[in-house]
């Protein structure tokens, strides 16, 4: 018998960046909110059950508009974690949090955006990646 595989590929039309920082989640929101007037609230922790019946419970911000979504992820899981990689994307564990933005961010930041990330006081390091350059891109596909 023929065996068939199923091909996705998936549209990765969204800036990913990486952001060290020592603080909370919830107090980075807080500062994302103040400096770009946004909304980020608290959703349900991301978990993804991994071969061998592993969980990976991730932190989750989220902020919609008709235009835009915005996410911020902890990159590290959550709780006491015996995982090998308990990370969202291993990849970048350097990386304390990790930013999604899909669709357009206000009109009047797109220039100096890192830049703006870098005032926060917490944040002492931002990176933008490409997503298409990432091995575990596929856990930011929702």
């Amino acid at each position: 018998m023929k065996n068939f595989y199923l091909d996705a590929d998936y549209e990765y039309d969204f800036d990913l960046y990486g952001l060290v920082s020592s603080g909370k989640d919830y107090t980075l929101a807080w500062w994302l909110n103040k400096l770009f007037a946004l909304r980020l609230t608290k959703q349900k922790d991301i978990c993804y059950t991994l071969p061998g019946r592993e969980q990976l419970l991730v932190s989750n911000y989220e902020f919609c508009t008709d235009h835009s979504i915005i996410r911020l992820f902890r990159n590290k899981a959550l709780g006491t974690n015996t995982l090998r990689k308990p990370y969202l994307l291993p990849d970048i564990k350097e990386y304390d949090f990790v930013l999604q933005i899909t669709g357009s961010l206000p009109k009047r930041h797109p220039h100096n955006f890192v830049n703006m990330l870098l005032h926060i006081p917490l944040v002492q390091y931002v990176k933008q990646f490409d997503p298409l350059s990432l091995k575990f891109k596929e856990n930011l596909i929702f």
